[in-house]
């Protein structure tokens, strides 16, 4: 007797509680976009004015936001007369913003078949991580890489930097490529 009114409670529940709303098959019926008034409520679809943000609450600190930093570094990448004839044909040149702390770089830019010297302008709009603020100080590297892949790192490939770090904005950077791996 037990077993039958838990199986009978048991089937109670499942032909009440599963109302899904789903509509019957019609032969035919075209597919079309969902009718999106029926999810989000009407003044959703503008989304061009500002949203504004509530203050944090009492004992919690502010969301980080995505800062984007300070403005690009621009400057030129030149070849070492020793290293200039070791550049592969169809190599790649990765441009390389490290700052002070360890981690992922800053921002990298990838240059496929560069000729040089090579004017570079790299900043916010090339970070790796979003959130990561484009801010100083920031050392800039550069490898020339016959694979064109950035994880590895071949004998042959060229490497070289900057003589010290910069701050975004600075212009006139100069970028030597000077070593051979």
């Amino acid at each position: 007797m037990r077993f039958e009114l838990t199986i009978g409670l048991m089937l109670l529940l499942a032909a009440t509680s599963c109302d899904r709303r789903v509509e019957p098959f019609v032969p035919g019926e075209k597919p079309q976009q969902p009718d999106l008034a029926k999810i989000f409520p009407a003044g959703a679809e503008r989304a061009d004015e500002p949203i504004a943000e509530l203050p944090p609450a009492p004992g919690r600190r502010a969301a980080p936001t995505l800062a984007t930093g300070g403005a690009p570094i621009e400057g030129t990448v030149e070849l070492a007369p020793e290293v200039s004839s070791a550049v592969p044909r169809g190599a790649v040149l990765f441009l390389i913003a490290r700052g002070a702390t360890p981690g992922p770089p800053l921002a990298v830019k990838r240059i496929p078949d560069p000729q040089f010297p090579l004017r570079f302008s790299i900043g916010p709009d090339d970070r790796m991580i979003q959130a990561i603020p484009f801010v100083g100080p920031i050392q800039i590297t550069a490898r020339v890489d016959a694979d064109g892949n950035a994880t590895t790192r071949d004998p042959g490939d060229l490497l070289g930097g900057s003589d010290s770090p910069h701050a975004p904005g600075d212009r006139g950077v100069a970028v030597l490529i000077d070593q051979v791996l």
